[in-house]
């Protein structure tokens, strides 16, 4: 019989595991605004230099959206390029927030996400909308979001960092994410972390807490 996880620590990520994301909605409505010459640096956009420097809080939103028109060649406002990016956002279902709730009786619970300052807004905008709350704080005993560390999924030392602030050990921390590099990144660091293949997996794996 499977029993409970034996940590003091339940860490989520966000996107796909507790929010749902669809990146390539995003890349397509991004092509439908651009001619087709360009859409091939749409398919790279994740791995530009830009982006992952915003992710890492390294550029400001200003900075990123402006790096946003200058390789799309466009002249979009902010406005237009928030919605753009955030077009991947999905639901937050209530039935993972209230998941976590309960295993907050018996862990802390906490949120590791690679994300920006963008993405964060909204996803609040989502939460406020459809769950009345304004942000995860209520939510989540620790929230630990990349543009604010300085540091990014999957490497070693996001994962230190997080120990460090939770003033625990690896062994006593499970982590869930739903891209095996950052699966792999916890464990290089001794994390216990499972791999989020699908929306049932968080539920089926924490049935018996």
């Amino acid at each position: 019989m499977k029993k409970s996880p034996d940590v003091d620590f339940l860490i989520f990520d966000l996107g796909n595991v507790i929010v749902d994301i669809d990146y390539q909605r995003a890349l397509d409505l991004i092509k439908a605004e651009l001619p087709l010459h360009i859409h091939e640096k749409v398919d790279k956009f994740y791995l530009t230099d830009f982006h992952l420097a915003y992710e890492k809080g390294l550029i400001d939103s200003n900075t990123f959206r402006s790096e946003v028109n200058q390789y799309f060649e466009q002249d979009w406002e902010d406005e237009k390029v928030d919605q753009l990016w955030n077009n991947l956002l999905g639901k937050i279902p209530a039935e993972r927030l209230d998941l976590v709730k309960k295993l907050r009786n018996f862990y802390q619970v906490g949120v590791l996400s690679n994300t920006n300052l963008v993405h964060i807004h909204g996803v609040n905008e989502i939460l406020q909308r459809d769950h009345g709350i304004k942000n995860f704080d209520p939510i989540f005993d620790w929230v630990f979001f990349s543009h604010e560390m300085g540091l990014a999924k999957p490497q070693p030392e996001i994962y230190e960092k997080m120990l460090s602030d939770l003033k625990t050990t690896p062994d006593r921390v499970m982590f869930f994410d739903d891209l095996e590099a950052n699966v792999r990144g916890a464990e290089s660091v001794g994390i216990q972390a499972v791999h989020v293949t699908g929306p049932e997996v968080i539920f089926d794996y924490l049935k018996h807490v």
